[in-house]
């Protein structure tokens, strides 16, 4: 994916997904999306999604560390172990004790 704008609104439509499950959660995450960064406050602590627009990844910081997502194959994956942004997000939010955000395949 070159090109810039195609990249933007691709993520836009990412961020928004994640946003719109997590307002479908069961419980009471508070989160925020300004200008192509996500933050979930989880109580414990924050999960920030956000576009990386020169290298055309999704980057995710957790208390558990940062993580490079790039779109391969048709789907969001680590650049470092392969897992897929939509299962990462899910991981992250159950180690912050949030469970039972139902995260669906994300845009491509």
């Amino acid at each position: 994916m070159q090109d810039e704008n195609v990249f933007v609104a691709l993520t836009e439509r990412v961020l928004g997904a994640i946003g719109a499950a997590l307002d479908a959660a069961e419980s009471d995450l508070d989160w925020s999306e300004n200008d192509g960064v996500l933050t979930i406050d989880c109580g414990s602590g924050r999960i920030i999604v956000n576009r990386h627009v020169p290298n055309r990844e999704i980057w995710v910081a957790a208390r558990s560390g940062g993580f490079h997502f790039r779109l391969q194959d048709g789907k969001w994956r680590d650049t470092r172990s392969g897992e897929e942004l939509a299962a990462a997000l899910r991981r992250l939010l159950q180690e912050h004790g949030v469970a039972g955000v139902d995260i669906s395949p994300l845009p491509t």
